[in-house]
């Protein structure tokens, strides 16, 4: 039974941790998540991703610590290197990527969150990284989304003391955009979605390509680079579409071209 199952509504691929009870991520599923990604990078059809759960109680409880009680670095560097690669791929998606949370988003569970471009939790949902406690530390980008995302001194706590949130304090500390009533979180994601597929996925492309630049360079070394995209669009038949649509007062058809 695949751990992942991919669903595509529309312009929208739905991806569902399916690993019973609690969703834990292993290296065959972290490898399938970055396939995944990889694939819907290709699809010209598709402009949104939501990473869901079934179960309310949990989203992802993260690695399975069975799997690290060993005494094999090699074994220990292949899951990291998996968690990385599959959260980086998922990270540097070029549509917009939305995670759907449901329960607790321990560890690796919450890593995925934070490597998706939106956050939305069911209002029973708790998050944590809760590695040290355990000897670990987060191998998931987590030690870096986290900070970018709440701030160096919730990060942490989080990181450092081990601190669990409830998700009224993560919407409070901008760790997720919003709160919803139980069983909801999926229908809010694909709310999102929608209007994510309103825009043009090749403005989309390159707005994230900027927005995520100033993650890792000065603002003013992008400047350059973004009047530079904003020319490029006028390659694309995107730009003339949605230029001539709302000249012609119509409701744009995106080619993701």
């Amino acid at each position: 039974m695949s751990t992942l199952k991919l669903e595509k509504r529309g312009h929208t691929a739905i991806v569902t941790m399916n690993n019973p009870p609690a969703n834990t991520w292993t290296p065959e599923s972290l490898n399938q998540l970055k396939d995944i990604v990889t694939e819907l990078n290709a699809d010209r059809d598709n402009y949104a991703l939501v990473i869901a759960s079934e179960s309310e109680k949990f989203f992802s409880a993260g690695a399975d610590l069975n799997r690290f009680n060993h005494d094999d670095k090699g074994l220990s560097f292949e899951f990291a290197n998996a968690f990385g690669s599959a959260f980086e791929a998922l990270a540097n998606y070029t549509g917009v990527s939305i995670a759907a949370i449901t329960g607790y988003a321990m560890g690796g569970g919450l890593e995925v969150a934070l490597s998706c471009d939106l956050r939305v939790a069911e209002e029973q949902a708790q998050m944590a990284l809760p590695e040290a406690g355990v000897g670990l530390l987060p191998c998931g980008l987590g030690s870096q989304q986290l900070p970018w995302l709440v701030g160096e001194s919730w990060a942490k706590r989080m990181i450092l003391l081990g601190q669990r949130l409830k998700a009224d304090k993560a919407l409070e500390i901008g760790l997720v955009e919003e709160v919803v009533p139980t069983g909801s979180a999926l229908d809010k994601a694909l709310e999102l979605a929608a209007m994510a597929a309103k825009q043009s996925p090749t403005s989309v492309r390159y707005c994230k390509q900027l927005i995520m630049a100033a993650r890792s360079q000065p603002m003013a070394t992008a400047f350059a680079t973004e009047r530079e995209l904003f020319v490029k669009l006028w390659d694309s038949e995107d730009q003339k579409e949605g230029v001539g649509a709302f000249v012609e007062k119509r409701k744009p058809e995106w080619k993701n071209r």
